[in-house]
């Protein structure tokens, strides 16, 4: 009992907050801090979306877009788990705000881009910053709500969303319609405007933003992290330029042995590093996490996939302007809309989660299966139904998996389990996004010539009218030209839903397998609060035998699984 005071005296109280439950005013004031930094990640994802087709045609280069996208989800990806770390060591509040700092200064240069490999490097600046809006906000949600009253304020974020994905194409639309403002190309303040929104996120986070901190130590896994991007950047690449340099090529399996070699390295790194991995391999052991990290990995390349394509298809088949096309994807928008509301009340109310990935996962594949059968002559009212089912299959996933990961492990994991869900989905939207665009245009190449040999007409004789590169000139040539074009390019466009659908199947046997587990009463910081108390610990020890495996007073065996604990190590 005596090592067990000392042990307790020695580390630093819990500042801010206190231990006992917070009020839903206090909450609601904590949760303004974190939706701004949301709102800004989830504003820029939706400003660029639609905007990518006019970035691309002005600087010549729409076939590199898959680059601006994934280097930004690559730097992204390896700093949300670096982002757990760092605030368990230092604290939520001050890394969310180097953050937010590091996404505004990565925007403001992504706007001086004067080449798509240039944007593509800023892109990959400003997902420093962004790998850590997500991740932090959903881990202090974590903390401070437990995850039977979480689904309660979802409708908070999903609000933010939902704002973010109407404003996000129509202003988007707008920078990328005007042709300057201020003599400055309109699509340059797509990246501008996060600046102002980013400094008053800062303020209202600085102001607001106060939760408490209990210090554990960590030695930061730089090594696992260069690890998995030598694993990751060489299979991207690949991805990316095989179809120019030939899938057997020398270079492509130069890119296939070090990517191989870099994952392997990963693994044994995260091995022999244990509790300090970047992603502690114990936690696979929990079969509640294992599987939904494999269903965040599938989910994120078959949505990224999906999203990435529909404006195109809008933009391109049906000529919508990026202001008309943003606002087109609004039924995509009510399906994750309504869906998530829906999901998260059942689940506050009923406890019960499980059936909303399998639903979900369903209507991911019938949506996507559903797109490959749309042409160029498609109405839109038929796009627009598709989309609502999509929307819907991501708004019963995207939560529900986050709050599964984050109940089935001990508190004192709560930031490893939710950095890891966002890792796992934004892993799988990096390839997925290189992998499908890859694909895309392969196949245009290969599809727009044989619609024009059908309608009788040669390649050579459009000349420079059309390139897939610039894709500003379908409008001005004749409809007799124009048509197969599309077609060729909508046809090129199924097989990747096609293949997206394929994949989330795989998403939708994993959602079966899904064990659920009772939903905790607690959250994390009373959690840890409760177990770091000198009467907890002994408590714990004294019933080592028991049923109560989580170490939780009052929770159930069951929550966190045999190997976990929640009682902190003391620092190294």
């Amino acid at each position: 009992m005596a090592a067990h005071a000392a042990k307790h005296a020695a580390r630093p109280a819990v500042s801010g907050a206190g231990d006992g439950p917070l009020t839903h005013r206090q909450i609601l004031t904590i949760l303004s801090g974190l939706i701004l930094g949301m709102f800004l990640a989830a504003l820029d994802q939706t400003v660029v979306s639609t905007a990518i087709r006019t970035i691309g045609d002005d600087l010549n280069g729409l076939s590199a877009q898959a680059w601006v996208t994934t280097a930004f989800l690559i730097t992204s990806t390896i700093t949300t788990p670096l982002y757990g770390k760092l605030s368990d060591i230092y604290g939520r509040k001050p890394l969310f705000m180097i953050a937010i700092t590091l996404f505004i200064v990565g925007s403001a240069l992504c706007g001086l881009s004067t080449s798509m490999y240039m944007l593509a490097g800023f892109r990959a600046f400003q997902g420093l910053g962004a790998g850590g809006l997500f991740t932090l906000a959903l881990a202090i949600v974590g903390d401070i709500i437990p995850p039977r009253e979480r689904a309660r304020y979802q409708g908070y974020f999903m609000a933010v969303f939902a704002t973010s994905s109407v404003l996000g194409p129509v202003l988007g639309g707008f920078f990328a319609g005007t042709s300057s403002i201020f003599g400055i190309s309109g699509w340059r303040y797509i990246f501008y405007i996060n600046v102002p929104i980013g400094i008053f996120a800062l303020f209202v986070v600085s102001r607001v933003l106060h939760v408490g901190h209990q210090r554990h130590d960590h030695r930061i896994d730089w090594m696992g992290a260069t690890a998995l991007v030598v694993g990751m950047v060489p299979l991207l690449i690949v991805a990316e330029q095989g179809r120019t340099w030939g899938w057997a090529s020398a270079g492509a399996f130069l890119c296939y042995v070090v990517g191989a070699l870099g994952i392997a390295s990963f693994v044994g790194i995260e091995r022999r590093m244990g509790d300090e991995a970047l992603l502690p391999l114990r936690l696979f052991r929990n079969g509640v996490f294992s599987v939904g990290s494999a269903q965040s990995f599938i989910i994120g390349v078959g949505m990224f996939g999906g999203l990435m394509s529909i404006p195109l298809y809008l933009q391109i088949v049906k000529g919508a302007s990026p202001t008309k096309a943003g606002l087109l994807v609004l039924p995509l928008v009510a399906g994750i809309m309504s869906a998530s509301l829906i999901s998260g009340q059942v689940t506050s109310r009923t406890g019960r989660y499980k059936v909303f990935p399998v639903i979900g996962s369903a209507l991911l594949v019938v949506g996507l299966v559903l797109m490959s059968r749309v042409g160029a002559d498609t109405p839109l009212w038929q796009m627009d139904l598709y989309m609502v089912i999509f929307g819907a299959g991501l708004g019963c996933n995207m939560q529900t998996i986050v709050l599964a990961m984050q109940n089935a492990v001990a508190p004192r994991d709560m930031g490893v389990a939710t950095s890891s869900t966002t890792f796992f989905r934004q892993m799988g939207g990096t390839l997925g996004t290189a992998v499908f665009l890859s694909i895309l245009f392969s196949n245009a190449a290969t599809e727009i010539p044989k619609e024009l040999g059908r309608a009788g007409i040669s390649p050579t004789a459009i000349g420079h009218s059309f390139s897939l590169n610039d894709t500003r000139g379908i409008g001005s040539l004749p409809t007799a030209v124009k048509h197969p074009i599309l077609v060729g390019f909508s046809n090129a466009m199924d097989l990747v839903f096609m293949v997206g659908a394929a994949v989330l199947v795989v998403a939708f046997v994993l959602a079966v397998m899904l064990k659920e587990v009772p939903l905790r009463t607690v959250s994390g910081q009373q959690a840890r609060a409760a177990a770091a108390s000198p009467a907890a610990s002994e408590d714990a020890d004294s019933e080592n035998g028991d049923n109560n495996e989580s170490g939780i007073p009052g929770e159930p065996a069951s929550v966190a699984g045999r190997e976990e604990t929640v009682v902190p190590s003391a620092p190294r």
